[in-house]
């Protein structure tokens, strides 16, 4: 069968450096770093005492009490990412085939805080436990894509997907397989996530997954530099309508890019440690070109899964180089968790927003603080040090790696008819 074109109409992002999409883009091509004191918890005996937290971010400003009440944070966060994208994508819910339009969402861990609390709640209790109705809806990691489609009634294919940090990255890869097999006229696709709590930030610790530069938090995330120590901690959410092209141009929607492959792959080799050689990772990218009908230098740029960790800063460039040769040089690459931190599942979505953005403006943001080289590091690489790039972008990958070893790739290109 021949299979649909599958386009980008919409997106919606919330995140620790712009609650909306255009503030987050501008924050982006200004290289301001999210990263700051906790401030949602005492942190003061944590190892860590800075996150990349949402900024003045007040569930009462889009939901009333009683709507609030069931909505843990990384629901709340997906519905308002979602409001913005479908407004942006210029859709009227009403003139649409409700039974053509899918939600698949992505979260590495869904409702921690709610977990917590109720958890920590019943350990300080006397007498019969006491449990709230709304705990296990709120914390169970698909209901986020359950809320997006009640309210607004799509009644396609409905999910989420959970592979660690690369989650959203495979709800994106699975909206768009499901649009181009012509399952489905659209999909409201994306991640969130909301672990800046107690048990997020204690748990990573434990791990020595996180930064402990406390006296620096704006410069704690250091994406291939020498002195990197670990990831900054971030939540929010992202969303992006992925539409059938011909749905698309008929309804005259505004269209940012092409979605033309995604890659998926397993290192196979470590719980939480990616391949040295990054093996897992070039096939990702492999997988992503073969399935977009692409060569090695048909690639302009990539935004790295760059988490600012000691050994996935060093896997990373060298499956780039590896799969690349010469052209990899060619290539302007970037990690934009340097400036928004780590947002685990929703990370994929977050990152996707921004490489779309790359493609359809022709600039590369950049990576920030950046000091010294790491001899480990393939430092004739473009990394987009310290300032944003203007470049003819046509076609980019978006890398994300999570723990377990699951990879996923995300192939856009400039959208021609």
């Amino acid at each position: 069968m021949e299979l649909k074109r599958v386009v980008v109409t919409g997106l919606g992002a919330l995140t620790p450096i712009g609650s909306n999409t255009t503030d987050y883009w501008d924050a982006l091509l200004k290289g301001v770093s999210g990263a700051a004191p906790i401030t949602k918890f005492d942190a003061s005996e944590f190892k860590t005492r800075f996150a990349c937290e949402l900024k003045g971010f007040n569930p009462s400003d889009h939901f009333d009490r009683k709507e609030a009440r069931k909505y843990d944070p990384f629901t709340q966060y997906a519905m308002v990412s979602t409001e913005e994208a479908l407004k942006d994508a210029g859709i009227d819910i009403e003139k649409i085939d409700k039974d053509r339009v899918g939600v698949i969402w992505g979260s590495g861990i869904g409702g921690l805080e709610t977990f917590l609390r109720e958890v920590t709640g019943y350990a300080k209790t006397d007498g019969p436990p006491r449990f709230s109705p709304f705990f296990i809806p709120k914390m169970i990691a698909d209901i986020a894509a359950g809320h997006i489609s009640i309210k607004y009634g799509f009644r396609g294919p409905n999910y989420t997907t959970t592979s660690a940090c690369a989650s959203s990255a495979n709800a994106l890869i699975d909206s768009f397989n499901l649009i181009r097999l012509g399952k489905a006229d659209m999909f409201i696709s994306g991640g969130s996530e909301a672990a800046v709590n107690e048990a997020g930030v204690g748990g990573f610790s434990a791990m020595h997954a996180i930064s402990v530069r406390n006296d620096d938090p704006e410069t704690a995330s250091r994406p291939f530099d020498k002195d990197r120590d670990g990831f900054v901690l971030g939540e929010g959410s992202g969303t992006i309508i992925f539409e059938e092209m011909e749905h698309a141009l008929k309804r005259g929607a505004k269209i940012y890019a092409e979605v033309v492959g995604g890659g998926m792959s397993a290192d196979a080799h470590h719980m939480t440690s990616p391949h040295p050689e990054g093996l897992g990772a070039v096939k990702v990218m492999q997988n992503a070109l073969e399935d977009a009908g692409l060569s090695i230098t048909d690639v302009d740029h990539i935004n790295t899964h760059g988490t600012s960790t000691p050994l996935g800063d060093i896997a990373e460039p060298k499956a780039i180089v590896s799969l690349f040769g010469d052209h990899a040089y060619k290539i302007s690459i970037n990690s934009t968790k340097s400036m928004i931190g780590h947002l685990l599942g929703a990370a994929g979505a977050a990152e996707s927003i921004a490489t779309i953005l790359a493609v359809k403006n022709d600039v590369v943001p950049p990576t920030i603080n950046h000091f010294t080289d790491d001899p480990e590091i393939d430092n004739k690489l473009d990394f987009t040090f310290h300032k944003a790039r203007e470049r003819k972008v046509n076609i980019a990958l978006s890398n994300t790696f999570g723990f377990g070893g699951h990879n996923a790739c995300v192939a856009f290109k400039k959208f021609e008819k």
